[in-house]
């Protein structure tokens, strides 16, 4: 070893996901890059006057974690928010937005997020009127807890000006009284952005500043690293916190369909940019969510025979943005939830694949919630990676149940995307679920809720190994943007990003996992995070 170590963690219990040196005791760490992994007796030789050391004490050491879809910048600014998750009632909702129209300027915004319909006992979706009772003065905006439907009120309306001749968005729907043709203040899909598009925005230092606190939240769990489905506020806001040295996690930007006209003008690829924040994939639509019941399905949903979802980019314009993308070196990333948006998008995939002369990239399909059997071996003949949100099972079971009856048991199927060969990258969805990879493990191990509901799992035989799911919170998440040979695993010459953990993750109880806390994290070859001694 040429060079002091800056950092060494001795008598550790290191899983380093590298399948040629898999486990270790310790390793040291020079700058940003790890450059020794091995037995302490012999990484211990290489300490220098200078070196940090710590006994690790038999703790276990994992790879810095990788969230492979949140969205981040709506994560930090929902906690100025009006915040509607676990809102039990109709009631309830309004209540929490009540109090804060009691403090609103008049005219102001009132926005926020998080409200499920499936949680309440109503028999009708709510409404407009459900909000213009408690803010005649305050434009409302409320995102449902999956981010596909909008609640307004009256005056949110008609600052959009949406009225009874407002046609729907290709893609989208504004949901409309049967008897006046009205809209109900219910915005699906593509129709959202009519409202989204007169909210006042945050100015870049406002988002960047909002990053701050939700950055070292992220390191609280063990998240090095995230994959970002936003657009150009979010870009630059990153950027802005790297040049003055105040990002410290590692960002791959999943840049928005939007954008491919100027992107590909510009030359960007998928790769450019550095360690800290770079140009990922091209990220586009083909369906709804199961929550709003708007996700593309074979089948009509349960009790609702004129419903098969929404297919919010129809095929052939898929093929084309897809063809151009590919062409100009920029790997896709397509949202699909649906049986019928997976299969399209394989279908979109195999063609462009077959008949367009591009660069080499990779394939991604975000969320792959609900796959026909026929259609699992071709992700991975296709060398499609399946990003997967695993706590989102706790949060549809019970409406896959409710929604589509039989065909519930195709929802999530884990187990069976990795016996057919196809490589998983796992991530939180946040702020539609918590940014915690340890709850993800949890329910991708045990398919149960926090409360183990149900008894042995839903749909166990779609259960993986912690081992699998760890390891597509890291090696196969740095796969999945492009980046396993420098992130993803424990091994000289990588990056220096590194978990403690409480206990051993691989060896306690399925139960247990839940226990399992974050003791410190190590970024960039520097502690960004330690519980302190009691």
């Amino acid at each position: 070893m040429l060079m002091d170590p800056t950092l060494v963690l001795l008598n550790g219990n290191i899983y380093t996901m590298n399948d040629e040196n898999p486990r270790a005791k310790a390793v040291a760490i020079y700058g940003s890059r790890i450059i020794a992994v091995g037995e302490t007796d012999d990484v211990q030789r290489s300490v220098g006057h200078s070196t940090k050391v710590i006994d690790l004490q038999g703790k276990t050491v994992i790879p810095g974690l990788t969230d492979c879809h949140i969205h981040f910048v709506a994560y930090a600014l929902r906690a100025s928010e009006v915040t509607l998750d676990g809102a039990a009632s109709l009631g309830e909702a309004l209540g929490r937005v009540a109090t804060r129209v009691e403090t609103a300027k008049p005219g102001e915004w009132i926005v926020g997020g998080g409200w499920d319909k499936n949680l309440w006992a109503l028999e009708r979706t709510p409404s407009k009127e459900d909000l213009d009772g408690i803010s005649a003065s305050n434009p409302v905006a409320l995102e449902s807890k999956d981010c596909h439907t909008l609640w307004v009120n009256s005056l949110a309306l008609s600052k959009a000006s949406i009225t009874r001749e407002t046609m729907n968005p290709r893609g989208g729907e504004i949901e409309r009284d049967p008897e006046t043709g009205e809209s109900t203040g219910i915005l699906k899909e593509n129709a959202i952005h009519i409202v989204k598009s007169v909210l006042p925005e945050s100015t870049v230092e406002e988002v960047a500043e909002a990053l701050k606190p939700a950055i070292m939240i992220a390191h609280t769990l063990g998240v090095t690293s995230i994959h970002v489905p936003e657009g150009r506020r979010s870009f630059q806001a990153f950027q802005r916190l790297l040049s003055r040295g105040e990002l410290r996690l590692r960002v791959c930007m999943l840049i928005p369909v939007e954008s491919l006209g100027a992107v590909t003008e510009l030359g960007l690829t998928t790769g450019f940019g550095n360690e800290h924040v770079r140009v990922g994939m091209m990220k586009m639509f083909a369906d709804g969510s199961l929550g709003s019941q708007t996700a593309a399905m074979l089948e009509p949903y349960e009790g609702d025979p004129e419903n098969r979802g929404i297919l919010v980019t129809p095929r052939e314009e898929m093929r084309k943005v897809v063809a151009t993308a590919s062409t100009h070196g920029l790997g896709v990333a397509v949202h699909a939830i649906g049986d019928r948006a997976n299969r399209m998008t394989l279908d979109v995939i195999e063609d462009v694949a077959e008949t367009e002369v591009g660069w080499t990239i990779r394939w991604r399909i975000e969320h792959v919630q609900h796959v026909n059997p026929r259609d699992l071996k071709r992700f991975q003949q296709l060398g499609i990676i399946a990003s997967v949100q695993p706590s989102h099972i706790a949060l549809d079971m019970d409406i896959a149940e409710r929604h589509l009856g039989r065909r519930s048991r195709e929802a999530y199927p884990l187990r069976s995307l990795l016996d057919n060969g196809v490589t998983l990258a796992f991530g939180s969805d946040g702020p539609v679920m918590p940014m915690n990879p340890l709850l993800g493990i949890y329910t991708a191990v045990t398919r149960k809720r926090v409360n183990g509901h149900p008894s042995g799992g839903w749909h166990p035989e779609e259960r993986i190994s912690v081992d699998e799911a760890v390891r597509a919170y890291t090696l196969d998440a740095a796969h999945a943007s492009g980046e396993e040979r420098i992130k993803g695993s424990i091994e000289p010459g990588k990056l220096a990003d590194l978990v403690v953990l409480s206990c051993n993750v691989f060896e306690v109880s399925e139960e247990a996992i839940l226990d399992v806390r974050v003791e410190m994290t190590v970024f960039d070859g520097e502690i960004v995070y330690e519980v302190e001694a009691s």
